[in-house]
């Protein structure tokens, strides 16, 4: 058996699509254009990237966005202080602190500054906390565990009553993920570094998300036949035969576990596009709101 590959490539460009079109009837209509704003501190060359891909994305999809940058010994008063200026912006109509922040600055203390109808990373303490509790629900959701939420549901995963396994506790990926396949009424384990015997617990998953950040971590023989795999993390490999000296790989031994699996994600091309395409919809969500 060979895994059906779960494309999120062309699952996110077509929510892009859909997502431009909703953007270009607010503007025909008067309406003001969604805004987005990141704050980048210091010279980390990966949030370099993903800031800039962010930009390029707004672009795409017609929706503004602003640029704040300040240098890797910034103050916590300086930070907070720009975050307190794009909240009172009305153009702006989203924030995303690039994470992570340079050391010594209190990164809970920023991200709870932000507004909450203005965070579109869906980090403020009080969105994570409504996410955790029944009956409650948060402005918005983290955009990696949301647009994963969306693979499961374009690969019609029945989530109800399913083991889910999730490899990683991050506040970024694995938590929120978890309690999102809660929510859908998914039986679910998380595991960390300390879980005993690891690969017998993830071979009872029907549902494993991998996001650990260790590259092909997951071999095949952890994984039960028929599970949906979606892996989230995204290594570079030395490989001297690419053209760039290294490949990138996720969390899983694709060609081992694509044997295994009913349904998987590839890196790259599954779960990296979903989350800037998230992020878009969360902005537009964010300008719907204002209005």
């Amino acid at each position: 058996m060979t895994a059906k590959i779960i494309d999120g490539k062309a699952i996110a460009e077509r929510l892009r699509a859909q997502i431009a079109a909703e953007v270009q009837q607010r503007v025909d209509a008067g309406l003001p254009r969604p805004g987005l704003a990141t704050v980048l501190v210091g010279d980390n060359p990966a949030s370099q990237i993903y800031v800039r891909m962010k930009h390029k994305a707004c672009e795409q999809v017609g929706i503004q966005s602003f640029s704040r940058t300040l240098p890797a010994d910034a103050s916590q008063a300086d930070v907070e202080a720009v975050v307190d200026e794009l909240n009172a912006d009305p153009r702006v109509h989203g924030i995303l602190v690039q994470l992570p922040l340079p050391p010594g600055l209190d990164e809970e203390r920023v991200l709870g500054r932000i507004r909450l109808e203005k965070d579109v990373d869906g980090f403020h303490p009080l969105n994570i906390g409504r996410l955790a509790q029944k009956g409650r629900e948060p402005l918005f959701v983290p955009c990696t565990p949301a647009g994963i939420m969306v693979l499961l549901e374009e690969a019609g995963v029945n989530l109800e009553g399913a083991r889910a396994v999730v490899l990683g506790r991050s506040n970024i990926v694995g938590m929120p993920v978890a309690l999102l396949l809660l929510r859908r009424n998914a039986t679910v384990t998380v595991c960390h570094s300390r879980t005993r015997d690891l690969p017998a617990v993830t071979r009872e998953a029907d549902v494993l998300i991998a996001a650990v950040g260790r590259a092909e971590m997951v071999r095949g023989d952890w994984v039960k036949p028929g599970a949906v795999v979606i892996d989230v993390g995204v290594n570079r490999v030395e490989d001297p035969t690419a053209k760039k000296g290294y490949r990138l790989v996720g969390d899983v031994a694709f060609d081992e576990v694509k044997e295994v699996a009913a349904a998987i994600t590839p890196v790259p091309g599954g779960v990296g596009p979903m989350t800037i395409a998230m992020l878009l919809k969360n902005t537009l969500r964010a300008a719907k709101l204002a209005d």
